[in-house]
């Protein structure tokens, strides 16, 4: 669920403690939307997120590990000029809106003492992360806002910044307890309770709304008790840091326990925000991100995927056609070998005794009336060479076909799989060198990282490395391994490969255990249950010529049970 203001003002009392005098020491922009601050200070050090994503704003603490790009963005570059050095002076909610400002004290160019604040605007498709200078003028932002966008706020570079405009509705916290009682009292009853507190009043969010409805067991003449209840909890600042989880999976978080779900949610109470929104946004957010930042590139995979599936079925029909091509041939014959007794032109059929049948029976040959019998003959011969030209031909296509719609399936299972943004790099050349992406045209050439495999140690001491996309599954197999080592991967399914480095010894059995175990947990079977796994040599694993990246053949195979397993994977990673 997006931050509401509730939960903002507990979340900036608490950073408020903690932030206040620290220093910025690095400005990283992992994300499109995401700032990463790498703080320091007396009361608190460590990094801090500040994300302007839709529905994924925030502002916290975190452990998370962030990927960064190549090339910074030039938001990026921008931040680090005013805020690399400068020190967090204040943290403010105004008027408990959807809204952060972070007031610096920087140093400008010449050494003499600016102001900057960097304002977190957290309001549905409007959220944004604004630099403002010491003037109160707008340096840059995530989202630029014209006045197409919006012709009654403009957020642009150089434009004065003015906070957003307020709702009309009261707020929930400044009035009475006797104000927000007579509001119920003279409501018409014709809508749900929750949904009047929402409409009635500025900053509560829908599950504060039915939580305060929930709390009334059924007796909605409570209501007003329970208002007064909340607001006394909020303005004194006695939050609890609460989740809800559902089947392992966090749904949402508040600022209070929820007790709307009953037993269909389970709650966790976290000491702190930062830790709360941390673990949500780490825990549900990843997979999702991944999912938005992957989904073009997933699109035009699959299109790839499913014309070749599309050219598969056609092909495999007309291969099916070109079956009967033998009949073609055998009435060619009958006509040429009943020629005596065939009629004139224009005739839809004739009779014929069919000298390859057991007893020589009479049988009908169909014909094309405009045609003479010598012209049906040499028609059906024609059709017969065709269809077997056509066989040779089709067999070749459905094979190129097959291979194609196999792998572009291992690059969709890939984009499941990947974990960041070096992935999708490595993805995208992957498509482009195999000619499924259009390299652009006058793109700068920037030097590209290498990505590097996987790595494990075994139980055993072995080192075990797993490869994290076709092109490296195949420097693995090919480059990286030695011919001894054991080469593991799940059977018939898409997978990576993984290697067991053996340096000459045999390795032990949970060893390969272990190694089978990670084969499972990075192929389509991660999902869950128990599938086969072949592991080899890696001198019996043989890449066919023409064969697409990942695509290998092997033999002298061993197959063993393996189930997959991430709490294995966090326990024997070492980079």
């Amino acid at each position: 669920m997006p931050l509401d203001s509730v939960t903002l003002s507990a979340l900036a009392g608490e950073l408020q403690n903690k932030l206040t005098g620290c220093r910025i020491d690095k400005v990283q922009q992992p994300e499109r939307d995401t700032v990463l601050l790498s703080v320091h200070g007396p009361n608190a050090s460590g990094r801090f997120v500040l994300c302007g994503g839709v529905g994924t704003a925030r502002a916290h603490f975190t452990d998370a590990r962030y990927e960064n790009p190549a090339q910074p963005p030039m938001f990026c570059m921008l931040l680090r000029k005013h805020l690399v050095g400068a020190r967090l002076d204040a943290i403010e909610q105004p008027e408990r809106e959807r809204l952060l400002l972070f007031r610096f004290d920087a140093k400008d160019e010449l050494g003499f003492s600016t102001q900057k604040t960097l304002a977190l605007e957290l309001i549905g498709r409007g959220t944004n992360l604004i630099l403002i200078d010491g003037e109160g003028r707008i340096l840059d932002c995530l989202r630029r806002v014209d006045a197409e966008m919006n012709p009654l706020r403009q957020v642009l570079p150089g434009l004065l910044y003015r906070l957003p405009p307020r709702p009309e509705k009261p707020d929930f916290f400044t009035l009475t307890g006797a104000e927000r009682r007579a509001l119920w009292e003279q409501s018409d009853g014709q809508r749900p309770a929750d949904k009047w507190l929402l409409d009635t009043f500025n900053g509560l969010s829908p599950l504060l709304c039915r939580e305060l409805v929930c709390r009334c067991h059924g007796d909605l003449s409570t209501l007003p008790d329970a208002m007064d209840a909340f607001a006394d909890t909020v303005l004194a600042g006695s939050f609890t840091p609460w989740m809800l989880v559902e089947n392992g999976k966090p749904r949402d978080f508040s600022c209070l326990p929820i007790l709307q779900y009953g037993e269909a949610m389970e709650g966790e109470a976290f000491p702190d925000f930062s830790a709360l929104l941390d673990a949500f946004y780490t825990r549900r957010s990843q997979g999702e991100d991944m999912r938005r930042r992957t989904a073009e590139l997933r699109r035009t995979v699959k299109n790839a995927r499913d014309r070749c599936t599309r050219k598969l079925a056609l092909q495999t029909a007309e291969l099916a056609n070109c079956a009967k091509r033998d009949e073609k041939r055998r009435w060619g014959d009958l006509i040429t070998a009943n020629l005596y007794r065939a009629p004139k032109q224009g005739a839809t059929s004739m009779s014929a005794t069919d000298y390859y049948a057991e007893g020589c029976p009479e049988v009908t040959v169909p014909l094309d009336p405009l045609k003479s019998p010598q012209q049906n003959a040499a028609a059906y011969y024609k059709e017969y060479n065709k269809a077997k030209t056509a066989e040779a031909y089709l067999t070749k296509l459905i094979e190129t076909n097959r291979r194609d719609e196999q792998y572009l399936s291992s690059v969709l299972d890939e984009l499941e799989r990947a974990s960041g943004e070096s992935d999708i790099s490595e993805i995208r050349r992957e498509l482009t060198e195999t000619g499924y992406l259009k390299q652009q045209k006058n793109a700068k050439k920037q030097r590209e990282r290498e990505a590097a495999p996987l790595r494990f140690r075994s139980s055993g001491g072995f080192e075990i490395l797993v490869g994290r996309g076709n092109r490296m599954n195949d420097q693995l197999t090919f480059k990286t391994a030695a011919k001894g080592d054991l080469w593991f991967h799940v059977q018939k399914l898409h997978g990576s490969h993984v290697i067991l480095r053996c340096a000459g010894e045999t390795p032990d059995e949970q060893s390969v255990r272990e190694a089978a175990t990670l084969a499972a947990t990075h192929s389509q079977a991660s999902g869950g249950g128990k599938v086969p796994v072949d592991y080899t040599r890696v001198k019996f694993v043989k890449k066919t010529p023409g064969a697409l990246p990942g695509m290998v053949i092997y033999t002298e195979q061993t197959t063993v049970t393996a189930e997959a397993d991430e709490g294995l994977e966090e326990r024997l990673k070492t980079i």
